[in-house]
């Protein structure tokens, strides 16, 4: 029950966060998923529905460490370097309901490392 409680305030936190934060075809959204094993992140433009880019700790690009927050910034920085190569320089960050802490902050700061705007 504890699970489905947590599960249901993040969703609502997340509504909130998505009320504020929209992807344009000039500052898309940066969204983040995290599971207990892995961490997703791609870019989004909101007003065609399509996703840009995207990275995640299962790509083989991103190394294979064992440490999750170590592994987040690697997806930080693959993902920014993709959206170097389709011509996007800054982005409006997605944290979808988790807190700004932990592989959620090491992802963002992996991107900002690989030279995105966030």
């Amino acid at each position: 029950m504890a699970t489905a409680k947590k599960l249901r305030s993040r969703n609502k936190i997340k509504k909130r966060i998505r009320k504020k934060i929209s992807g344009t075809t000039s500052i898309p959204r940066l969204s983040v998923f995290r599971s207990n094993k892995q961490i997703y992140a791609q870019i989004i433009n909101d007003l065609n529905g399509e996703t840009l880019c995207a990275a995640s700790s299962r790509d083989a690009a991103c190394g294979s460490s064992n440490n999750k927050v170590e592994q987040a910034k690697e997806v930080g920085k693959l993902l920014a370097s993709r959206a170097k190569d389709n011509n996007i320089e800054s982005v409006v960050f997605d944290r979808s309901g988790y807190l700004y802490h932990g592989r959620v902050k090491a992802l963002a700061d992996g991107a900002r490392e690989g030279g995105l705007d966030l």
